[in-house]
């Protein structure tokens, strides 16, 4: 089964061009003109990526990025937006947001994106080990599974976008050493990539967050100028 992609897309001049090119590139391509209809789908478990407008006529796009990241969808998440606004653009990725493309964009732009995102969610980081931390007295243990693309906390999984799991993965596989902010944004990303640095803090922000929230003995931590670390909590 090819690569299922939802457009959601209220303009029809816009969405029916998309629609054709991605038909033509060979993914399986739905659409629909508001983001109410498109929750059920993505938690369907049948898409792998959404291309979604922010200003839809029966809910903000925003609304619609951020239910789809609390119900559980994991696949990529475009942003197309006619707003230009710096808030506008952290807002999307902190609400869990892989990339955003500005109206108006190139097909051939868009393309190169998506090609982006199915890539790195295939699974092109998950040729490393099974990493296990063990647990530490009455803490649950961090352990990444590469080959399941699986985060666990003790017996809890936590859940992540494709994106979280691989920036989570890299500072993983160099546990306690820093990975540099470039070779995240190339391995990650693309080493082509010339979007917003922005994507990635926000990933990592909503990394630290998911850790926070499941209680886990590891954190990552900022190296100013240089990149990030994963690191043992204290006394774990």
């Amino acid at each position: 089964m090819g690569v299922r992609v939802l457009v959601v897309e209220d303009d029809d001049k816009i969405a029916a061009p998309l629609v054709r090119t991605l038909d033509r590139e060979g993914y399986e391509v739905e659409r629909v003109a508001e983001g109410l209809p498109a929750l059920p789908r993505l938690s369907s478990g049948e898409i792998d990526l959404l291309l979604l407008d922010l200003g839809l006529p029966d809910v903000d796009g925003l609304d619609v990025c951020r239910r789809a990241r609390e119900d559980g969808f994991t696949g990529g998440i475009i942003i197309l937006t006619a707003r230009d606004g710096e808030l506008d653009l952290v807002v999307g990725l902190d609400v869990g947001a892989d990339d955003y493309l500005s109206k108006p964009f190139g097909l051939s732009v868009l393309l190169a994106r998506v090609r982006a995102l199915v890539r790195r969610g295939s699974g092109a980081v998950a040729t490393e080990p099974v990493v296990e931390v063990p647990a530490a007295p009455d803490l649950p243990g961090l352990r990444v599974d590469v080959n399941a693309r699986r985060i666990w906390v003790g017996d809890a999984e936590v859940a992540a976008t494709s994106k979280e799991f691989d920036v989570l993965a890299l500072l993983d596989a160099s546990r306690g050493s820093v990975v540099s902010r470039e070779r995240l944004i190339s391995e990650v990303w693309d080493e082509n990539w010339y979007g917003s640095t922005k994507t990635l803090d926000a990933t990592i922000g909503r990394l630290r967050q998911k850790l926070d929230d499941a209680q886990a003995p590891a954190q990552v931590t900022t190296v100013r100028g240089v990149g990030f670390r994963l690191e043992d909590a204290r006394g774990a």
